[in-house]
């Protein structure tokens, strides 16, 4: 019999201060805390809440077999991660019998983030809350200082890792847009926000909300980016 409920707590955009007090709380009171990382790195979900967690807290790293080692078109990439995402339900499942867990997500947990896959997974097994948190790409255009949006903009999100040919039709059809894993996608945007006459209109946010943030017009970049930057293209509709 299912005695404890795994909660997900949405950590935010990555400043620690943008993070609820719901999720904070969830932190503050857990016995296990769980996160997914890199092998070989501490993870940023893990870094958000350093000194925030109580002694004697059990942390359980739930570290990736595979990122971009093998493209995720192929279906090994999907196998692979698949049988992770299988064993680490099985794993939480099996703990939450006896004690709650609460599971780290960066941003808001059902945007992109990792923990949807468990989340699926675990239906029908166990209770699960999910605290939303502040998104990364509000964090980013925020930090832009102006306004993603105005009137009837209609806003687009996209991967960096589509196509060209869609990412340049994507953004020659919207008002505002955010595109984010950018990283080696970078040049193939670029072409692609060209193509759609919109690459003078474009910014590019790194580690956006955190201590060593940089907000940067895209055409002044001329080196390599992080994978989890974000590009904002901002609307400019009606306003009074």
């Amino acid at each position: 019999m299912t005695m404890g409920k795994i909660i997900c707590a949405g950590l935010g955009p990555g400043d620690p201060d943008l993070m609820s007090l719901r999720s904070y709380r969830a932190i503050q009171g857990a016995c296990h805390i769980a996160y997914f990382r890199k092998a070989g790195y501490e993870g940023q979900a893990r870094r958000l809440v350093n000194g925030m967690m109580p002694e004697g807290v059990v942390e359980h790293a739930m570290e990736y077999p595979v990122t971009t080692e093998i493209h995720f078109s192929d279906p090994e990439y999907n196998r692979i991660l698949g049988a992770f995402y299988d064993e680490w339900a099985d794993t939480l499942a099996e703990m939450v019998k006896t004690d709650d867990v609460v599971v780290l997500c960066e941003g808001d947990p059902f945007l992109y983030g990792s923990f949807m896959h468990l989340y699926t997974r675990l239906q029908g097994r166990a209770e699960v809350e999910v605290i939303p948190g502040i998104t990364g790409m509000s964090g980013c255009w925020t930090a832009t200082g102006m306004p993603i949006t105005w009137g009837d903009d209609v806003l687009t999100v996209a991967m960096a890792t589509l196509p060209e040919d869609e990412l340049a039709e994507r953004a020659a059809n919207t008002d505002a847009l955010v595109v984010m894993k950018i990283g080696r996608n970078l040049p193939k945007l670029r072409r692609a926000l060209e193509r759609a006459g919109r690459l003078d209109d474009a910014w590019l946010v790194e580690r956006g909300t955190m201590s060593d943030q940089t907000v940067q017009k895209l055409t002044d970049i001329t080196g390599k980016v992080p994978y989890f930057s974000i590009v904002i293209l901002h609307g400019q509709g009606r306003r009074p």
